[in-house]
């Protein structure tokens, strides 16, 4: 079907809830009265979802921060999973062009698994999703090994309420390592805990393919990212089984956690903030070209109920094609987006001067 086809079916044959602007009476007071407002969008149109919009009154306590205590069974996994990865790469260019194939659609779809998934549906319910597309991407958020959708989501949410203070998983502010990939391989910060038992995860636990992929989560795991595409590759086109653990298996694996990885890291360091310039994450095109549209993380932190997590839906957003696709057939619908007015409203209060319109 003609992209500028499906454009219009997206945009007319299947209803998206829009974020409006606050109401022109709320701006007669100016400035200081907008700032009240802030939060009016967010709990007009998802009033049941409050715990992944950033609390600016939590603050971290006091004192010295608590001795790292290092997670070593983390460290040797994550040590030979790097060296997997790299001898995978020595293989690729003797692979078989089913394997780069195979090895690049798995790779698609775990990501979905991630963003469509735990991160746009069940982190941030900014849509919803029938259970044939449910079933799916609980299957991909498997592929992936990230994490079950339950505690991948719980921590997002902490991420967001609590984002650069010590009770975020992934604190930026402590650097580009640690965000990226030094949390994995330590105990989690005693903030992180205890702000975390404080959010409301009922949503989660109400959801019976979240809590059955939890329940059996370490075997499906092993099956859905280390077996199955080792042996597809190895029993229907003859590749070796080198060639199949290392690449299809090893190195896309680590590929896709690389990408998310560069979500919590350089999307918090490296780019622009023009919805809101008080808060640390960024505007990174680079990143959403590899984590499949999840890159455009200012406008992200500053209207997490948007399904699109962008202002430009498409624009580099691989994610928000799959959805509206699945939107087509019915599989997905109450997409959430912010309204244009919305976002200019934000622009205009918040923003650093670096947006462009288109």
């Amino acid at each position: 079907m003609p992209a500028h086809m499906l454009q219009e079916i997206s945009s007319s044959y299947v209803t998206t809830t829009t974020i409006r602007a606050p109401p022109n009476e709320g701006l007669h007071d100016g400035e200081q009265k907008l700032e009240k407002m802030s939060l009016y969008s967010a709990e007009d149109i998802r009033p049941e979802m409050k715990d992944d919009i950033y609390d600016h009154s939590y603050q971290d306590a006091e004192g010295p921060t608590p001795k790292l205590e290092y997670v070593w069974r983390n460290i040797i996994l994550m040590g030979l999973l790097q060296l997997g990865a790299l001898y995978g790469v020595i293989l690729v260019p003797t692979c078989k062009f089913h394997t780069w194939i195979w090895a690049y659609v798995y790779y698609l779809i775990s990501g979905l698994g991630i963003t469509a998934g735990a991160h746009r549906l069940w982190s941030h319910p900014t849509y919803k999703a029938r259970l044939p597309l449910r079933l799916f991407l609980i299957i991909a958020n498997t592929m992936a090994f990230q994490n079950d959708v339950y505690e991948w989501a719980r921590d997002h949410r902490a991420h967001h309420k609590f984002s650069e203070t010590h009770a975020d998983p992934r604190n930026s502010r402590r650097g580009f390592f640690f965000s990226r990939v030094g949390w994995l391989p330590v105990r989690k910060h005693p903030a992180v805990k205890e702000k975390g038992a404080t959010l409301d995860l009922s949503d989660l636990k109400a959801e019976k393919l979240v809590m059955f992929q939890r329940r059996y989560y370490k075997s499906a795991v092993l099956l859905m990212c280390f077996i199955l595409p080792t042996l597809v590759p190895w029993f229907c086109w003859g590749e070796t089984f080198a060639h199949s653990l290392y690449v299809a298996s090893l190195l896309r694996y680590t590929i896709v956690l690389n990408a998310t990885w560069l979500v919590n890291s350089a999307a918090h360091l490296y780019g622009y903030c023009p919805y809101d310039k008080n808060i640390n994450s960024r505007e990174n095109v680079l990143v959403s070209l590899g984590a499949v549209g999840e890159g455009f993380h200012n406008y992200h932190h500053t209207f997490p109920y948007d399904y699109s997590a962008s202002e430009y839906r498409w624009h580099i957003n691989f994610t928000t094609f799959f959805i509206d696709c699945m939107a087509v057939l019915g599989l997905a619908y109450d997409r959430k987006k912010v309204s244009k007015a919305a976002v200019l409203a934000r622009i205009k209060r918040t923003g650093d001067g670096s947006y462009k319109s288109g």
